[in-house]
């Protein structure tokens, strides 16, 4: 087993595929269904681990490391979040050629939707948690800003922000080991990488494609999500025609990690699907 970028064990086997601009790691644990997991900016298949130990007695979970993020290796050069989607196909064609549920959070959204758009052979079912497909009118020079503050501001330093998006207070007076373990995460995950994440992000707009998706795609979001807020949620499960929607009560950005006790309903749903 391999560890994450918090020094965690991975939860099973390890592939390493080699890729033209460095490596892609990814793990898989249990046996049925293959359920792919996609992270969050900033962070690495280490975050999914309550979701990975949720899911595992009843499907075959897949956690991918995106490029410069956790142990994947990136050389580098620019990427877009088409190219993120394009790594997770070849993920999927290695450990679940006849298809798989993706889920994805926040980026993980983003990159879940691209390769709905583009492989869409590979995705029997989304799962779309605290995501959108456009980040709105002022979003290149929005996260311009942000890809300044990733290189530009020391890693803990941008703590403060980032727990404020990512959890409610309450969450964080309660949990502080789970939201340690979070942050221990973003770190140490690379500042380049972090920096051009933003950028793809910055230039991502998938609104053009939502129609084409045929797949079914359940579409969550914290009540409280100043970073992907609850509209944007709205105009996925509007634009996805086998979309539904579930606001999460009370809860901000990582909604799947502030709401554990909703991962049973992720499985349900993915059951049922």
């Amino acid at each position: 087993m391999g560890a994450g970028t918090d020094g965690s064990r991975s939860p099973g086997a390890v592939t390493e595929l080699g890729r033209s601009w460095g490596t892609i790691v990814a793990d898989a644990a249990g046996h049925g269904e293959a359920v792919v997991l996609l992270h969050p900016l900033a962070m690495s298949r280490a975050f999914w681990a309550p979701a990975a130990r949720a899911l595992a007695p009843r499907f075959r979970v897949i956690s991918v490391d995106a490029r410069g993020h956790g142990d994947s290796r990136w050389d580098g050069t620019p990427f877009s979040i088409a190219d993120l989607a394009d790594d997770v196909a070849a993920v999927c064609e290695e450990l679940a050629p006849a298809g798989a549920y993706i889920v994805g959070m926040s980026m993980g959204g983003c990159v879940a939707l691209s390769l709905a758009d583009r492989r869409p052979d590979l995705v029997r079912g989304l799962v779309l948690a605290d995501t959108t497909a456009d980040y709105g009118p002022d979003k290149a020079a929005n996260w311009a800003a942000r890809a300044a503050a990733a290189t530009g501001t020391p890693r803990r330093d941008q703590l403060a922000f980032q727990v404020d998006r990512w959890f409610s207070p309450a969450f964080a007076g309660r949990e502080p080991a789970e939201v340690k373990r979070v942050c221990d995460i973003f770190v140490g995950t690379d500042s380049r990488a972090h920096t051009q994440a933003c950028r793809a992000l910055g230039a991502f707009d998938g609104t053009g494609f939502l129609p084409w998706i045929l797949c079914p795609a359940l579409v969550l979001v914290g009540e409280h999500d100043q970073a992907t807020p609850p509209a944007m949620a709205r105009a996925l499960r509007d634009g996805i025609a086998a979309a539904e929607l579930r606001v999460i009560p009370g809860v901000r950005h990582f909604a799947l990690i502030e709401a554990r006790e909703r991962w049973a309903q992720v499985s349900g749903w993915l059951a049922r699907t």
